[in-house]
């Protein structure tokens, strides 16, 4: 292999755990695997993540829920001990009949996709499918707005057995914004939504709310206090969605005004679950004045030692990372040492400066992500945030201890 990724298991276990306790009370930690586990591996990751006790894993889709499924079963897990599966994206008319065959439970807030469930449950003869209600208190994504169009949504559901009721949620717009406006009205429309389901007779078992920067910061809104309160008067219980905490990062808390200092609750304590590895093909010697890949916008102004590194954009690798004489760029980890990026990220190759680095061979291990160079690294020289580095990493993974 060019390019891998190893998995910590104990780290994703510990995040897991960690997130647990800081969701509190008898609020339940629905994991989020969805784009692969963020480019984790969805495939290696979920597994963990059942055993260490997840009651439920997030995909993005029927698709990706019948892979994680499948994953489930080849790691030894028994279909009754396997966590239930929310695939969090509407679904379309050709994934009613893959959601029954997997036991995934959809997200919907459409009668159009009422409909097309409906008639899968029918067609197949199957027991009343489980969905999830997503609530739109703010963002214009996915979600029925409280009001009429909640009413007509519950009004259909009351007038068809062939769908259950299991679950009704929000998704936080400024979840990672301490003593957020735009969380407090959300709050305030969950709220509305909620009292319309207790008023028609309908009655989820979970309502949840909240990503990884919801738990992380609760602040002094107690947004995980709330979501407890406002479930329990509907008789349902709470549930987070964290994603990107499992695999070890968190946006950093904002503040919307100053009196609101951020306090985060987990940030600190997570770890990158994810080392992403290369290997040396090549070393060379160049001299003063040698340019160095496209562009020249690279050029040595002493002697060097260089490696070539067989990973590059089309991998994954931010091209913004290349390093010209005026501007630094990324860099890799070779025996615990920096070695810097010089030149541009090619579509496959990239160039490091290993000059300072002795008793270095073809074949020798590279680490482009992990100990010593982050995704938020990544993220801060690519103007981005750690999500988009690590999904956007396109390698196999394996776990390790």
């Amino acid at each position: 292999m060019k390019s891998w990724v190893e998995i910590s298991e104990k780290r994703l276990t510990g995040n897991y755990q960690l997130l647990k306790k800081a969701a509190g009370g008898d609020t339940a930690v629905l994991a989020v695997v969805k784009a692969n586990a963020y480019g984790h591996g969805a495939a290696v990751c979920a597994p963990v993540l059942a055993r260490t006790g997840a009651p439920w894993l997030g995909v993005t889709d029927a698709a990706e829920g019948a892979c994680v499924r499948k994953a489930l079963t080849a790691a030894g897990i028994e279909p009754k001990n396997q966590p239930q599966i929310l695939a969090m994206s509407g679904p379309l008319p050709e994934d009613a009949d893959e959601l029954l065959r997997h036991h995934l439970t959809p997200v919907v807030w459409q009668q159009e996709q009422f409909a097309w469930l409906s008639a899968a449950v029918t067609r197949n003869n199957s027991a009343p499918l489980p969905i999830h209600l997503e609530i739109d208190t703010g963002m214009a994504r996915q979600g029925v707005a409280p009001g009429e169009d909640l009413s007509a949504v519950l009004k259909w559901l009351k007038n068809h057995a062939t769908l259950q009721l299991d679950g009704v949620f929000t998704h936080f717009a400024s979840s990672e914004v301490a003593s957020s406006p735009q969380t407090q009205l959300q709050r305030t429309r969950f709220e509305q939504a909620i009292a319309q389901i207790a008023a028609s007779g309908l009655q989820p078992t979970w309502v949840h709310a909240g990503n990884s920067s919801t738990v992380d910061n609760q602040g002094i809104e107690e947004n995980l206090p709330w979501l407890r309160g406002l479930a329990s008067t509907i008789g349902a219980r709470s549930m987070v969605r964290p994603g990107i905490a499992l695999y070890g990062y968190c946006l950093p808390i904002e503040s919307a005004n100053s009196s609101t200092p951020p306090q985060p609750e987990i940030e600190a304590n997570l770890q990158p679950i994810m080392t992403w590895k290369t290997r040396i093909i090549g070393l060379r010697n160049i001299h003063p004045g040698d340019s160095v890949g496209y562009n020249g916008i690279f050029a040595a102004d002493k002697p060097m030692r260089l490696a070539l590194l067989p990973i590059g954009y089309a991998d994954g690798l931010r091209r913004e990372l290349s390093a010209s004489n005026t501007r630094p760029g990324g860099w890799a980890m070779i025996h615990g040492k920096r070695a810097p990026f010089v030149g541009r990220v090619s579509m496959n190759l990239t160039i490091i400066d290993v000059s300072e680095i002795e008793d270095l061979a073809l074949g020798d291990e590279v680490v482009i992500l992990g100990d010593g160079i982050t995704a938020d690294d990544h993220a801060h020289l690519a103007n981005t945030i750690a999500y988009e580095i690590v999904c956007g990493v396109r390698a196999s993974s394996q776990l390790t201890a």
